[in-house]
């Protein structure tokens, strides 16, 4: 087993009691100081260190003091070609796994290995360290008894808002990473899907310059300042549950409460159906009914 035990004034010792593992290393997702006592005998003893771009784990490295390692690249693109000699390197030697930032496996096909190593026999440990999805989820302040991580959102407007209508349905607190080119458009068609659902955006987590911004959909954008740069994420706050209220309801209130907010009648249909309080055609006409019938009743005052 590789196995460590902390050594007051020391590294970790590590023994082979056992074959070596197939081992999971988290790297620091800006601050350097993040990084684990744990981690750092991993990537020290390692004899091979397997990363997404082998340039970020090199400058990693260097910053530690664990120069001249032997990494290979193992991403999206090659996964299915190297993770056979991955494995059966793992079978004698101890390899460490890591990321550009945070916890390998998460958004990267590390899960993948994970199949492989264990259907091969090897065994395999998950070193605890950082998570961004989890730091953001604290940060937002947002309920997590229940919550879910549902990594990047899709790249074109219409797979985003399917996606988010679909996300919000359960009822719980949603974390998203996002690409900072792409947050604009996204937090567009979340409000096209869910116009007053409550967010927490945070750039640059960890990091020197992070940044938070919050409030509903219309307030995170307008304290986005241009160009975003930097690693982005953000969650929802639960949001189900108007849907249901409402769904529950008179569809009329929803409409009336919108029409009320400025909105035309074209945005009140598309965005109750969005809600599924019904078809958009006949959402309309009945916006269109209402309001005709409220100044109507105005002009008898």
């Amino acid at each position: 087993m590789y196995s460590s035990s902390f050594v007051p004034g020391g590294r970790c010792s590590t023994s082979k009691l056992r074959p070596m593992p197939l081992l999971f290393v988290p790297t620091p997702l800006g601050n350097l100081r993040d990084v684990t006592l744990r981690a750092l005998d991993a990537l020290r003893d390692a004899e091979l260190i397997v990363a997404e771009d082998t340039r970020v784990a090199r400058k990693l490295l260097h910053a530690l003091g664990l120069r001249g390692r032997e990494i290979w690249s193992y991403r999206e693109a090659n996964a299915n070609r190297v993770t056979v000699p991955i494995v059966e390197r793992a079978r004698a030697a101890l390899v460490a796994v890591t990321c550009d930032a945070g916890m390998p496996g998460i958004s990267d096909p590390g899960w993948k290995l994970v199949a492989a190593a264990r259907e091969a026999g090897i065994r395999i440990e998950v070193l605890p360290g950082p998570s961004a999805a989890m730091g953001i989820a604290l940060l937002s302040g947002f309920p997590l008894r229940r919550f879910s991580f549902e990594g990047f959102a899709p790249r074109t407007s219409g797979a985003r808002r399917a996606r988010f209508a679909s996300a919000l349905q359960a009822n719980a607190t949603t974390i998203w990473y996002e690409s900072p080119r792409r947050l604009r458009a996204a937090l567009e068609d979340l409000a096209a899907v869910a116009p007053d659902a409550q967010v927490f955006v945070v750039r640059e987590y960890t990091k020197l310059h992070e940044q938070h911004l919050s409030g509903n959909v219309a307030d995170v954008m307008a304290q986005a300042t241009e160009p975003i740069r930097g690693e982005v994420a953000f969650a929802v706050a639960p949001y189900a549950t108007v849907a249901r209220d409402l769904r529950d309801s008179d569809p009329g209130a929803a409409i009336d409460a919108l029409l009320d907010g400025g909105r035309r009648i074209g945005e009140v249909a598309k965005l109750l159906a969005a809600r599924g309080l019904g078809e958009r055609h006949e959402l309309y006409a009945c916006a269109v009914a209402r309001k005709a019938r409220r100044k109507a009743s105005i002009k008898r005052r």
